[in-house]
């Protein structure tokens, strides 16, 4: 057992009922599963917890090539998102929120890419100085991830802000208002005005502030990305897909929230 990433007996009984069913049950035939779920669960949070390549996977676990087959076919179905969603309702929820955010807070956050990351799909930061991709995401006001859009590093944040917007209130046509910081002020906001019916507030640093101040909003994102930096697969991007990277966001959202409700004993 491996304390930071093993899926507790209260944890499995939250996700055990969000997993697809497996393939031979629904139907159309093929072998039972080979290997516990449950384990192969645990082999992803594993290699997602401690940054790991897949054939480093330790030998308690299912082979590399079977639990990376199911990542990969969990990513193209949307499985990820899908079991990520369902946690991200039961916790707002529990906490006595509407599951449907009204409001979000949308900022992003340029990733170093290893040599496993395709040119083709990576770019250069010039503010940060980061060669590699750019993740941006939108968060309900307690730090929930509501969308994860990734690109290059290059692309400026209020150009990938519209697919993030897109992405944003095509789940949720309830939200009206989003906060955002400097970067994505002019243009974005008169378009997200007349074309997606949204209010983007900018929330800028004031000049006179000197040092460290937390500001109104943009606190709640920034802790969101050091939740998914303490994950070790995404404080660097080792993904040839960009899908994949943001599959790896959402299950550090998943083991983020599945122990979460799990502590809670009451969900």
């Amino acid at each position: 057992m491996y304390p930071s990433s093993s899926i507790t007996d209260a944890q499995w009984a939250v996700l055990e009922p969000l997993l697809p069913p497996p393939g031979n049950t629904t139907g159309r035939g093929g072998r039972p599963e080979k290997h516990p779920r449950r384990l192969v669960l645990d082999g992803i949070f594993y290699l997602v917890r401690g940054g790991i390549s897949w054939a480093q996977l330790p030998h308690d676990f299912p082979p590399y090539q079977t639990v990376y087959g199911i990542f990969t076919r969990w990513s193209s179905r949307g499985t990820w998102q899908q079991i990520h969603d369902a946690l991200r309702d039961l916790v707002r929820v529990y906490e006595g929120r509407d599951p449907l955010p009204t409001a979000a807070v949308i900022d992003s956050q340029s990733v170093r890419g290893a040599d496993t990351v395709p040119g083709s799909t990576r770019g250069y930061d010039a503010g940060k100085k980061v060669n590699g991709r750019k993740r941006h995401i939108a968060v309900d006001t307690g730090g929930l991830l509501l969308a994860v859009v990734v690109t290059i590093a290059g692309i400026q944040d209020r150009d990938a802000a519209h697919r993030l917007l897109i992405a944003l209130t095509s789940r949720f046509s309830t939200i009206s208002m989003v906060w955002a910081d400097a970067g994505y002020a002019g243009r974005l906001l008169i378009w997200a005005r007349k074309v997606m019916s949204l209010t983007v507030e900018v929330v800028k640093r004031t000049n006179d502030v000197k040092g460290f101040k937390v500001l109104p909003r943009r606190w709640v994102v920034e802790r969101t990305f050091a939740w998914i930096s303490k994950f070790r697969r995404c404080v660097r991007d080792y993904e040839t897909l960009p899908a994949h990277h943001e599959a790896m966001v959402h299950i550090t959202m998943i083991m983020t929230m599945s122990r979460r409700l799990a502590r809670t004993g009451d969900w």
